[in-house]
């Protein structure tokens, strides 16, 4: 069933004009015409037909479609863009309004995406354009490759790589070129590229319900920039097989959508539609340079990644091939001012150094000494190697108990970056850590979580790992009494750099309880072993109580006091529960 989507805005009547006008309150080098609502046209600021002495360049067509087309308008790009409403063609008075506005003496040229509503209305617009006296040439692009190549009359649809044929265009009349010079570039450069997109989601325009055309587990080939079908739904896949199955449809020999052929060079564009963060595509990037140099045989001569022409707010990305050729790469990294074409993209004037570079080693010779697990453990080797292993299989096993803790508390991730970090443990113990040597393995220990876990977690942990080592090092088999003081060196490590004190809802709120309980049993004189299982105990009522604690640290000081209520802190939960788990591990191998 269709829900009523939800936009942050105003009346949705209204979403192009004030897009504009936050566009350019936000660069002042553009301008917008007074003629709101019906006329809607970005233009270069303090342009004057009278005296701009360049070919003018104008694209435009629906609105939805942002950045594109008014976030390319400046010096070297796009000379003015006309929106329509929301996925409606430009009306015939706008464009007029455009070509009126900006061109001069030079004449302009307009670069038009193959729809019906915009090749009809840009039509009449030329021709209106040409009776009043102007020069204008008129540049349709249809670089669709999802669906057959011919489609009677309609022909091949207009998608992201109007966008590079802007550039290209842009950039001849920054150079000079005569208006007809201009318009053979772009359609040059029109001709030499092909775009196919795959969507997750369908988009939802202002003001109407979201469409549940597409299920859970779906995702649409070949789906237009208007949420219009494409040529397939099929069952989600991996991001490495969309891009393999998109590129092998763009560059079909039988398809002959565009003239790339084994042995070409290319740009690559990854355009995410809407609602795709910008790792997914650069996770599409990837794969996509791989797969062009090492299947296709292709070179890769600029890689354009983001969001470059969208469909509000569909999740799904597309990829622009676009054969290459020295001056086409000329006019895509000639300078320009348009704010949202991309900069950094261009090739280095000596050539693209190595995507990888070696990690340099460290300097001291103590991190580059050779550790490996004894080939025979002492009796304090296996306790140790027991205690450790026990801790971290509870971990492990705790991993959707506080995920589910944390999704209400937290960002909902602390049993992923716990069990992270508790299955390298048990890898890395396997034949790294030096078990006969208590202090250097905490030390090896410390190396393989900062290594893997990640966030906040990972580095306090490592944290406490190598305070405990600096107490301990050089002492291979500690004593309790050393061992209660390695873990009061480390709360204060962790307390000094995190910031976190007794009370604070935090994994303290388990190990200060824990090494208090410690410290006076072994004072009282308890077997260390009974002191370490009661120590065990206080961990973990200190992890419960921190159900009734306001947090003071860490995400969940971000969240509401009513919303932490009956919810223990995940992090105090997993210290507890792993030092339970050593203390009876260590009982149970040695008995007081």
């Amino acid at each position: 069933m269709a829900s009523q989507g939800k936009k942050l805005i105003n009346n949705p009547n209204d979403v192009v004009t004030e897009y504009i006008e936050g566009l350019v309150a936000t660069y002042p080098g553009l301008q917008y015409l007074d003629g709101f609502p019906q006329i809607k046209v970005v233009l270069q600021a303090n342009v004057s037909p009278s005296t701009f002495d360049k070919v003018a360049v104008i694209s435009g067509g629906g609105a939805g479609h942002e950045p594109a087309h008014a976030g390319y308008v400046g010096p070297g790009m796009l000379t003015a863009a006309v929106s329509g409403d929301v996925f409606a063609s430009p009306p015939v008075d706008s464009i007029l309004a455009a070509i009126r506005a900006v061109t001069g003496p030079k004449g302009c040229v307009l670069i038009v995406t193959n729809y019906t509503g915009d090749r009809l209305n840009f039509g009449l617009a030329v021709e209106q354009a040409k009776s009043e006296g102007y020069i204008v040439e008129m540049v349709i692009v249809g670089d669709d490759c999802a669906l057959p190549p011919r489609r009677g009359i309609v022909g091949r649809r207009g998608l992201a790589g109007t966008v590079l044929v802007n550039k290209v265009a842009g950039a001849a009349a920054a150079a000079g070129l005569s208006v007809t010079e201009v318009a053979a570039e772009a359609k040059h450069a029109a001709e030499f590229v092909g775009t196919m997109g795959v969507a997750l989601s369908v988009c939802t325009l202002p003001g109407q319900p979201t469409s549940d055309r597409l299920g859970t587990n779906k995702m649409e080939l070949g789906l237009g920039i208007h949420g219009e079908a494409g040529a397939a739904v099929v069952d989600l896949q991996p991001a490495d097989l969309v891009v393999s199955h998109v590129l092998n449809q763009i560059l079909s020999n039988e398809a002959g959508y565009v003239p790339i052929t084994g042995g070409s060079n290319v740009v690559l564009m990854i355009n995410g539609l809407g609602a795709t963060p910008l790792m997914e595509l650069m996770l599409a990037a990837r794969k996509a340079v791989r797969d062009l140099q090492d299947v296709h045989g292709l070179g890769v001569d600029r890689v354009y990644t983001g969001s470059f022409m969208t469909s509000l707010d569909m999740a799904g990305f597309s990829i622009t091939l676009m054969k290459s050729e020295q001056a086409i790469l000329d006019r895509l990294d000639a300078p320009t001012k348009a704010p949202c074409w991309p900069v950094g993209t261009e090739a280095p004037l000596d050539g693209r150094p190595p995507v990888k570079v070696p990690v340099h080693p460290s300097s001291s010779s103590r991190n580059n000494k050779i550790v490996s697990r004894p080939p025979v453990l002492t009796k304090y080797g296996c306790i140790l190697e027991a205690a450790i292993e026990a801790a971290s299989k509870e971990v492990v096993s705790m991993k959707n108990c506080l995920n589910e803790w944390d999704s209400k508390v937290g960002d909902g991730d602390c049993g992923t970056t716990m069990e992270r970090g508790a299955t390298a443990v048990i890898e890395d113990m396997k034949n790294r850590y030096p078990l006969n040597d208590a202090a250097e393995t905490l030390n090896e220990m410390s190396t393989t979580i900062r290594s893997v876990m990640g966030g906040t977690s990972g580095i306090l942990y490592a944290i406490l790992c190598q305070a405990a080592y600096t107490i301990l090092k050089g002492n291979s088999e500690p004593t309790p009494r050393e061992w209660a003081s390695a873990l009061k060196a480390s709360i204060d490590a962790v307390s000094k750099y995190g910031g976190a004190r007794a009370g604070y809802r935090t994994m303290l709120d388990a190990l200060i309880p824990a090494f208090s309980t410690l410290n006076e049993r072994l004072d009282a004189g308890d077997n260390p072993v009974t002191a370490f299982v009661t120590s065990s105990e206080a961990a973990m009522i200190g992890a419960e109580s921190t159900k009734n604690m306001q947090a003071q640290a860490g995400r969940s000081s971000y969240i509401s006091p009513d919303l932490l209520v009956s919810v223990p802190d995940p992090g105090a939960m997993a210290a507890a529960s792993w030092y339970r788990a050593a203390a009876l591990s260590v009982a149970s191998n040695l008995k007081p």
